[in-house]
């Protein structure tokens, strides 16, 4: 363990500038606490501007001043927000980390976040992060050196923006049994899949248009093909069942294949698509998944629009609770952050930390094999007689039990019998075994007929 500093000692200062070291749980309501932050981007400018513009509220809400003391970023050079102080601006990530009471870690990405958030805890800061990467895949770790090092970490913007998901989880459900969450923790994927529902959409026309709004990134891929959704999975399974979770546990799809037909036939059925992060602690263990879903459309879901996250956790004794709110943005995304920093503060002014982060289970993962959910599967193909006898005898081969067929039949100047024109044909499924449909789906892909990757989607 590192020397604690004044996150587990409170500092006073005499006439002279010395410091004087207090015990824990007496501090001077006129000495500050001191906040570094790691990265100034969309959301750490919005931490700095509401640290700058509100510091005489928030001091009356947490008892003692909050002080940023250092700001660390690549480029200190080409930062301009008026609020914020140039002196404090450094690259020097190491110090910030070491020299704070509250460390504020927002530059995402596995290293060097998990080193400076490990040394900052070890120094005796607390930590808040929004950085869902690193705690999906070294959350335990970190969680256990909090707590060994008598030192708070609070991570709320991490898992659904500014909704306050993860706090009911690791406090107010700690009481009950958390059997399973599932909800749209994806901003820019609900924004493109509304978008095509909505307005009939490509998937490429909708994707360039949340970049253009700044929904999504210049290199999307972590968004479309799940794997931001796949890390707050990870993070809330392991809060939800007490037991650790990581991104490697997380079987992950993403929309990428999801097309205007896709869509299309949904509505013809009175559905919509959405990506879904889905975690149950079942009878054959935890599951942890991201797919993209068929939900009917009088299900809450279904409603989510635009760049909106929701999320339904249910509980033995609790029930059903929904949450909803904005799920990304800067200032969306800073309030989580700031209510971690109060809090954290609070605690300091105190004496204590918070609850720690119980991971006394180590549930045994389930196995894609234990599975079952009802699919539709649309395959391009070239028609010509036979597809049809070919494809039902594939499934049935599979013993996957084929609850209808829909092939889109356009208009074509040809005769009847006419060989080779592409067409959508649509298989649904009953409830069935998901290991052998992915097998069935790929048997079907080696007839020379079907062309591309088909798409799969499950039943909610």
């Amino acid at each position: 363990m590192g020397q604690v500093n004044s996150s587990a000692q409170r500092r006073a200062q005499d006439e002279d500038g010395q410091v004087e070291v207090l015990p824990k749980g007496i501090h001077d309501s006129s000495t500050p606490i001191r906040v570094g932050l790691l990265g100034v981007g969309t959301v750490g400018s919005q931490v700095a501007r509401i640290l700058t513009e509100q510091k005489e509220e928030l001091q009356q809400r947490i008892g003692q001043p909050l002080e940023i003391t250092g700001i660390a970023c690549r480029n200190p050079e080409k930062v301009a927000f008026p609020w914020i102080d140039k002196t404090l601006l450094t690259t020097d990530t190491k110090y910030v980390a070491t020299h704070s009471d509250i460390l504020v870690e927002l530059i995402g990405g596995l290293e060097p976040a998990r080193s400076l958030v490990l040394k900052a805890l070890e120094s005796g800061a607390s930590v808040v992060t929004a950085n869902k990467a690193l705690l999906a895949k070294y959350g335990p770790e970190i969680y256990r050196t909090a707590e060994e090092d008598g030192v708070d970490i609070y991570f709320e913007a991490a898992v659904g923006g500014a909704i306050p998901l993860v706090r009911p989880l690791r406090e107010s459900l700690v009481g009950d049994k958390v059997t399973s969450v599932l909800g749209i923790l994806n901003g820019t994927t609900n924004y493109i899949l509304d978008e095509m529902t909505t307005k009939g959409l490509d998937f490429e026309v909708a994707l360039k248009d949340a970049q253009a709004k700044g929904y999504a990134e210049a290199d999307p891929t972590g968004d479309v093909e799940g794997e931001d959704a796949a890390n707050k999975a990870a993070i809330v399974a392991s809060l939800a069942f007490h037991t650790p979770v990581s991104i490697d546990d997380v079987t992950t799809e993403g929309i990428t294949n999801i097309t205007a037909d896709d869509i299309a036939l949904a509505q013809a059925e009175h559905k919509v698509i959405k990506l879904l992060a889905v975690v149950v602690n079942g009878e054959h263990g935890v599951s942890a998944r991201v797919y993209p879903a068929l939900i009917p459309d009088n299900h809450p879901l279904a409603s989510v629009h635009g760049s909106y996250n929701a999320a339904f956790v249910h509980a033995q004794a609790a029930d059903d609770l929904m949450f909803y709110g904005r799920g990304a943005g800067g200032a969306p995304t800073a309030s989580a952050v700031m209510g971690d920093i109060v809090t954290v503060a609070r605690h300091i002014v105190q004496g204590g930390t918070g609850p720690q982060i119980s991971m006394y289970q180590n549930l045994p993962k389930a196995p894609l094999s234990t599975s079952r959910a009802a699919f539709a599967v649309r395959f391009r193909i070239c028609d010509r007689p036979g597809i049809l006898a070919a494809i039902s005898k594939t499934f049935a081969d599979h013993n996957v039990s084929i609850n209808g067929i829909n092939q889109d039949l356009k208009p074509t100047p040809h005769d009847p019998g006419y060989s080779g024109e592409q067409q959508t044909l649509r298989v649904v499924t009953h409830q069935c075994n998901e290991t052998k449909l992915r097998e069935t789906v790929e048997d079907v892909c080696k007839f020379d007929f079907v062309i591309g990757e088909p798409s799969i989607l499950r039943e909610m």
